[in-house]
């Protein structure tokens, strides 16, 4: 199994997803119960979330995973379950941890309440919700992820990340870390070529790229006339075309999708596959236009 790879396959507890993608849970509110059940009926088997109440309802996913394993429709093997910790800066008042106890502290607890929403014992993947700092990596960032680091190393985490990082802080991460992230999760845009330097570095490190709003970030693009010609060719939406390219470059595609039919859809762009002149249009789409 190798990173960046278009055949490559995310890792859960029994081994491999077949399907490596993920839906993701944020700013489901109400729903996300509803939403989560959903999405692992539809077969999704890579649940996204994060504690921070301010954005997501972890519990709530967990309520639904919990109940999808007891009705049999999923075992916790076939589940890719991730989940993320977020410095104060990015919660709201409902923190999972005290704030004034220290960084290492608050990571643990984090991860205690993490697992306790849902229901489980250990988790597939751990993120970073991103550095505490637009620029750089600094003391609090650096306690995170040796926090991170034991964490793995006592198997409560099958494998750790980072979200929201760029191409420095990545670097930087991978120069110093004693544990390098398996996952790194960005917001993708096409006018950035698709996040290319964040990828590249994941490919040439064994690391797999995790892209979100791939369509809510390019709405614009999604009009471009060589998307359009290629689903087309294949007879399918251009979200597909979007998603099946995100696999085809080596990323691991989220969506967060509330309609059970965009679900199904989604999933479709694993039916088909692109030419490696096709990626490359769709890579320079944003280029081009």
């Amino acid at each position: 199994m190798n990173a960046g790879d278009s055949s490559s396959s995310i890792s859960s507890s029994s081994g491999i997803l077949e399907k490596p993608f993920i839906y993701g849970t944020a700013w489901k509110e109400e729903e996300t119960k509803r939403l989560t059940r959903l999405a692992i009926e539809q077969g999704f088997r890579g649940i996204d979330t994060a504690n921070q109440r301010k954005h997501y309802d972890e519990a709530a996913v967990g309520e639904a995973v919990k109940e999808a394993i007891r009705d049999g429709m999923v075992s916790r093997d076939e589940l890719f379950l991730q989940t993320k910790f977020t410095f104060q800066s990015g919660q709201d008042h409902r923190l999972p941890y005290d704030p004034n106890a220290s960084i290492a502290d608050q990571v643990e607890r984090s991860l205690a309440s993490s697992l306790e929403h849902l229901g489980v014992n250990y988790l597939d993947s751990y993120i970073l919700h991103g550095p505490s700092r637009g620029a750089g990596l600094h003391a609090n960032d650096w306690d995170a992820w040796s926090a991170m680091e034991q964490l793995h190393d006592a198997g409560r985490v099958r494998s750790i990340g980072i979200s929201n990082v760029s191409f420095d802080q990545l670097k930087t991460l991978l120069a110093q870390c004693r544990i390098a992230p398996t996952y790194v999760q960005n917001r993708c845009y096409a006018t950035q070529e698709w996040g290319r330097d964040v990828r590249e570095l994941c490919r040439k490190q064994g690391m797999f790229y995790q892209a979100f709003s791939l369509l809510t970030a390019n709405a614009r693009i999604l009009s471009h006339p060589s998307l359009i010609e290629i689903a087309t060719k294949y007879k399918r939406q251009v979200t597909q075309v979007v998603f099946r390219f995100a696999i085809d470059a080596g990323m691991i595609p989220l969506t967060g999708t509330s309609q059970p039919v965009h679900m199904r859809t989604d999933l479709g762009a694993f039916d088909f596959k692109l030419n490696a002149e096709e990626i490359k249009r769709i890579e320079q789409v944003a280029i081009a236009n």
